[in-house]
């Protein structure tokens, strides 16, 4: 019987997928998300699925892969020129989690408000009084503006929820003749100023790399609230901490962070009206599953020669 071919995988996977991916392939799971750990197990495989940034050299030290699959939706993991220049096939899997990400979206504006958590916590230990008085400080979504930067899957399903909601929508990207029913294109300066609320969900590239800085944050209104779940680096952080401590800004909750796992000493810890989550928009039981599911899917389909349901390069 001929040897099963080797898939890496940089993470665990959901256990009902990974038995299956087992009964056709040997699976190797790394022992930790580090450079090093993610080195080791890719050298005898012939497939990997990612759940964690790659190192630029990674494909160096996999002479038999062939073949590389996405867990998930944002490529900035994988070093997808250098797989292309050796020959090696990416997929990824579009709109796996973008229920997941759209409905903490949702979570994240309630949130930051309505302040529900807050108030939870102020009744149990400051008493009814105080929690209730809280309440006068919310405020509603209906009628305000949402801002979205980066309309894409995530980005239109957002928009529709907020129209729903009863939600005026603004979006920026790179084509605004894309733009979905409803949504009115802006530029960086306009949406800054006329958004209650601004989403980022665009893909981490040269020109989206730092773009919420000192200067697009001092456009926004005092009580405008910004949710970023595209990258950490898209926005700068030491200028989103400092307008929220001066008072410049509503609030942020941040599911990314230019820094991940986010340093104990970080200064956003200290940040006001914030939420802070660690990388989990995407991340539920349902989504896990499903792309868990996708990612065998594929992989299985190139291990056998066939391209990915969702190819991102032609090797």
């Amino acid at each position: 019987m001929p040897d099963l071919p080797v898939v890496a995988l940089t993470s665990p996977i959901h256990p009902d997928a990974h038995a299956r991916l087992a009964a056709e392939c040997e699976v190797r799971v790394a022992a930790g998300p580090d450079a090093d750990a993610l080195r080791a197990v890719v050298r005898e495989a012939d497939g990997l699925i990612v759940r964690n940034h790659l190192p630029e050299d990674i494909f160096d030290h996999a002479p038999r892969l062939r073949a590389v699959m996405r867990h998930g939706v944002g490529l900035d993991m994988i070093p997808v020129e250098r797989a292309t220049a050796r020959g090696i096939a990416v997929g990824n899997l579009p709109g796996s989690n973008t229920a997941a990400v759209v409905e903490y979206c949702l979570g994240a504006m309630l949130q930051l408000r309505r302040g529900l958590s807050t108030m939870d916590a102020a009744l149990r230990g400051q008493g009814w009084a105080p929690a209730r008085a809280m309440a006068d400080r919310g405020t509603e979504l209906r009628g305000t503006t949402c801002g979205i930067v980066g309309v894409g899957t995530i980005g239109a399903q957002l928009a529709a929820l907020c129209q729903a909601l009863g939600m005026r929508t603004l979006g920026l990207t790179r084509r605004p003749d894309t733009l979905p029913a409803g949504v009115q294109a802006a530029d960086l300066a306009t949406l800054m100023r006329e958004s209650d609320v601004i989403v980022l969900c665009c893909p981490l590239t040269p020109q989206t790399r730092g773009l919420i800085d000192a200067d697009a944050l001092a456009l926004a209104r005092p009580d405008a609230i910004l949710i970023n779940v595209a990258r950490g680096p898209v926005v700068v952080t030491a200028a989103l901490a400092d307008a929220l401590a001066r008072g410049a800004l509503g609030g942020a909750a941040l599911d990314v962070h230019d820094i991940q796992s986010l340093p104990a000493d970080a200064a956003i810890l200290h940040a006001p009206r914030t939420l802070l989550t660690p990388h989990v928009a995407g991340s539920t039981a349902t989504s896990m599953r499903r792309m868990s599911d996708g990612a065998v899917d594929d992989m299985l389909r190139m291990l056998r020669g066939q391209a990915p349901s969702h190819p991102v390069n032609t090797p």
